[in-house]
């Protein structure tokens, strides 16, 4: 026997939707949901606080219809929280108060508080599950395909029935599937685009003569009898509808005699198969923050594409700093933090709702952004302080600047923009642990290149790379600040980039603006580290940061190639990265550590993992910050204007003791 279950995506946020598109969609979309529950199809239906806000204002009927269902169990509520919000994307505090607000009004507005989650955008990492358990969800609903693939370990037929996510822990939530190749084929049936026929085959080859269970959908609503109109390759509206239709794929199947509809929550209830309940890790070293579909649907779209990714996650870093641990923060200062923070104006939001969610984010902000700390260090370089040559040695050559104080040593490349040609850490180890890996390092003609440390890529499509790798002169200050020892590096020729690097008693931090005369379709690497790969134990390499948790998630490096950055397509040029949500990623070995830390309220940037395993025992390793990529949400501002990039990114090494 075939049990089936669905759950149903609502979303009155939804990116390519104008607010006066809204009643038509609850017309066209939600009531024939609806009616469908209410002629005995159990179905699951997922929808934030929010988006059940926005329809009890404009539809209260359809909240109080939706209400009956869920008291007589026609229909299951599936949460996500207040908020659609990418959880591995945000802080701590926001994912608390995300699912602490969202559980709070379900129970207001539909007299219930769910059971189970739905992965927001199936956005997920480890770090989530210790939020949804906290707020009293027993299971939670994410995507197979993506983390199947990086666990060829796993057995397929555990797919077929619940499971147990586990966190990094050792704590689980129960673990109901989506699947993505499934809910695309019944898209494509509905918008007829195959038979029902060819539909019902296909699901019919997943029964067995034991219990299974299978989703039939785990996706939009919005997308049957409406079209968002987000790309021109969209089905029409056909003659029969498509709520028709798929009333018919469920008649069928109800009357099939191997074949079984449930509701969302009898999966959980399987609690006797043998091929249930096995403890699952579903992130990688390849893939630490999985999401559903194709790689070409990854993290990076809500961090670095769209219409302005980084700089509105940037403001809501400078929002989320302002409230979090001060007097005087309400629950209400949270809700809407919340709402800036949907994932919905990160991807195909409305020129008219782009413009209005840009005047309420601002507003609420009282600035476009921070003073960065290159600001205040070109302050100080004004006044031409002295340098305290008593703490720290600076000795500027023809082609290198040296630097030296108790615990760091640092040799910059004055050639090549001021690039780190070897980084000791003395009280940490005596060789260097990052810095430059000369052309014919490695023997593979593929690495036969130069990787230097603290530069800056552009990359645009069919052109040629842009860099700060260019000869500058370099001038040292000292200051009593938190600066003590700046180095101001001036380009010779282009000043694009601007960068100064302070050195601290035990860190370096480098401090880079990128001056963009509009936004255009590139690609910006703003900092890249290349480590020394001598200096690493090669069994006990890891690295580790947060994911929208205040704990930290590790993943080991053994012989596995990693690359976050790597393109999928002309069109996708990132597959994955780090939340970084904290602002820190560490890369270590069983004796030591470098730790980064980058300020999240001068630039979101996201971490991308760059790791090859080499013959005869070597390894390339990098870490490279981001500020932009291109994907389909993408847009170009057609108008010249001031843009920046400004990153503030500190170095520090520790041992770690066993």
């Amino acid at each position: 026997m075939l049990k089936f279950y669905s759950t149903y995506h609502l979303n009155m946020m939804y990116s390519s939707i104008e607010e006066a598109d809204r009643s038509l969609v609850i017309e066209n979309c939600y009531w024939p949901l609806l009616n469908l529950a209410a002629s005995g199809i159990p179905l699951g239906i997922e929808i934030s606080v929010l988006s059940l806000e926005i329809i009890h204002e404009i539809d209260p009927l359809w909240v109080d219809s939706l209400r009956q269902l869920i008291s007589a169990g026609k229909v299951e509520l599936v949460g996500s929280g207040y908020a659609q919000i990418i959880g591995p994307l945000v802080p701590h505090e926001v994912n608390v108060w995300n699912q602490k607000l969202g559980m709070e009004r379900y129970k207001t507005l539909l007299g219930v508080q769910p059971r189970i989650v739905l992965v927001n955008e199936m956005a997920y990492s480890a770090s989530m599950i210790q939020h949804y358990l906290d707020v009293g969800y027993q299971a939670m609903i994410m995507e197979w395909n993506n983390p199947r693939h990086y666990h060829p370990e796993w057995d397929n037929e555990w797919r077929y029935h619940q499971q147990q996510a586990v966190d990094h822990h050792e704590q689980t939530i129960g673990l109901i599937w989506a699947d993505s190749i499934a809910f695309q084929k019944f898209q494509r049936c509905v918008h007829q685009e195959s038979k029902i026929d060819d539909h019902i085959n296909y699901l019919k080859q997943h029964d067995e003569q034991y219990e299974r269970f299978f989703p039939i959908y785990t996706n939009d609503a919005e997308i049957f009898d409406y079209r968002p109109n987000r790309y021109k390759t969209e089905a029409t509206i056909n003659n029969i509808a498509d709520w028709e239709i798929i009333r018919e794929i469920y008649t069928r199947l109800q009357a099939a005699d191997w074949a079984e509809l449930v509701l969302p929550s009898a999966v959980v209830q399987d609690t006797h198969s043998s091929r249930a309940n096995n403890p699952l890790s579903l992130e990688s070293p390849e893939q630490p923050l999985p999401v559903k579909k194709q790689e070409k649907y990854n993290i990076i779209r809500w961090a670095l594409s769209g219409r302005s990714d980084l700089e509105i996650n940037t403001a809501c870093y400078c929002l989320y700093d302002d409230i979090h641990g001060k007097q005087g923060s309400t629950s209400e200062h949270w809700r809407k933090l919340c709402y800036l923070w949907s994932s919905d104006f990160r991807t195909h939001i409305t020129q008219d709702r782009w413009l209005a969610y840009q005047k309420d984010l601002y507003s609420k902000l009282g600035r476009t952004s921070k003073n960065t700390a290159l600001e205040e260090i070109e302050n100080l370089i004004r006044l031409e302080l002295p340098l305290h040559n008593n703490d720290i040695r600076i000795d500027i050559g023809e082609f290198y600047l040296e630097t030296a104080n108790d615990n760091v040593v640092a040799l910059f490349n004055k050639r090549k923009g001021l690039t780190v040609k070897s980084c000791n850490f003395r009280k940490v180890s005596p060789h260097s642990l990052f810095g430059t890996l000369d052309h014919g390092y490695y023997d593979d003609i593929f690495l036969g290149a130069d990787y230097y440390s603290g530069h800056a890529v552009i990359e645009s499509l069919g052109e040629h790379k842009i860099t700060d790798l260019e000869p500058v002169d370099a001038i040292a200050y000292g200051s009593e600040n938190r600066y003590p020892y700046i180095i101001f590096a001036k380009a010779k020729i282009d000043d694009q980039f601007k960068r100064t690097i302070s050195l601290g008693q035990d860190s370096i931090t480098f401090h880079k603006t990128i001056d963009l005369s509009r936004r255009s379709k590139a690609r910006i690497h703003v900092l890249i580290f290349t480590l020394h790969e001598a200096a690493w134990d090669k069994e006990s390499l890891f690295f580790s940061t947060q994911n929208g948790h205040e704990t930290f998630e590790s993943f080991p490096l053994r012989t596995t190639t990693v690359d976050h950055s790597q393109s999928f397509s002309l069109l996708i040029t990132a597959q994955d990265g780090l939340g970084a949500t904290g602002g820190v990623v560490e890369i270590g070995d069983k004796d030591k550590k470098l730790i980064f830390s980058h300020d999240q309220k001068q630039s979101a940037l996201i971490p991308y993992i760059v790791f090859q395993p080499i013959a005869e025992d070597k390894i390339f390793l990098r870490l490279i910050y981001s500020g932009q990529e291109i994907d389909e949400t993408f847009m170009e501002n057609v108008d010249p204007l001031d843009h920046q990039i400004n990153a503030e990114i500190q170095v520090r090494a520790e041992r770690i003791y066993q």
